[in-house]
């Protein structure tokens, strides 16, 4: 359906909250989940097995809780006075892996005036995806690794889907806020991190990046999974680690967290 910025007709909001979709779970008070206080939608499936996961049993698909975008929307209003000045996130799994009911309910929330913001690893740019992006007032885009041998090896997939909606995001002005992962052995390595600072500044549309510790505090979960956990060894990345990584963006002039 061809949504313009006019009102929703009756109808069309009505189709709108018969979409229906799967969640994994719920945050109702997240503080790390893009601008202020969100509301958090952790939607099921996923297509990337990310070794550090944290939520490997949101990964299949058909799974997790049955909902409709209006029942959802309706939930998420009873905490209207919390997000007013944050919003609401759909996280996953990848939320993209259900971009009908994200869109739907992100038409419902800004309908509204509800901020919201979609935090992915990126997929292919259908059109249900593009709507999606486009329907959302902010994404979140986490970057596995700039080397695309390095996120084979970390995630099982190519980088080439998160750089072609980066693409695509510059292009249509959508602001990104740009995330990721320090691990050690693997990302957390000088050239791995110079190399990303320096593909990334010159898009005008990241307007924040984001260096997330690695950390283990997911490790339990895989026992619910028939995957190893391959991390065992790895350390959690130490403050000061995170902040010599930090420098590397300040020194090409993003904004960096």
């Amino acid at each position: 359906m061809d949504i313009s910025s006019a009102p929703l007709t009756p109808e069309q909001r009505q189709q709108f909250r018969t979409v229906r979709g799967f969640i994994y779970s719920r945050e109702t008070f997240g503080t790390v989940d893009g601008p202020g206080i969100r509301y958090v939608v952790f939607m099921q499936g996923c297509v990337y097995r990310c070794q550090y996961c944290h939520n490997p049993d949101s990964i299949p698909t058909g799974r997790g809780e049955a909902w409709t975008a209006g029942a959802l929307v309706d939930e998420i209003m009873r905490y209207q006075g919390y997000i007013r000045k944050g919003g609401v996130t759909f996280s996953g799994g990848e939320p993209l892996l259900q971009a009908e009911f994200v869109r739907a309910c992100i038409i419902l929330l800004q309908e509204k005036a509800v901020h919201t913001a979609i935090d992915t690893a990126g997929l292919l740019l259908t059109g249900g995806v593009r709507a999606a992006v486009d329907a959302a007032d902010l994404l979140l885009l986490d970057i596995k690794a700039i080397d695309e041998k390095m996120a084979l090896r970390l995630t099982g997939r190519s980088n080439q889907d998160a750089l072609m909606l980066l693409e695509y995001c510059e292009e249509a002005h959508k602001p990104v806020w740009i995330r990721h992962v320090l691990l050690r052995g693997y990302t957390l390595d000088s050239m791995q991190l110079e190399n990303l600072a320096g593909y990334l500044e010159h898009y005008q549309c990241i307007k924040r990046v984001e260096l997330l510790p690695f950390h283990k505090l997911g490790e339990p979960k895989w026992s619910l999974v028939d995957r190893p956990y391959l991390l065992s060894d790895v350390e959690a990345t130490t403050r000061e680690e995170a902040e010599q990584a930090r420098q590397v963006f300040r020194v090409h002039g993003m904004l960096v967290h």
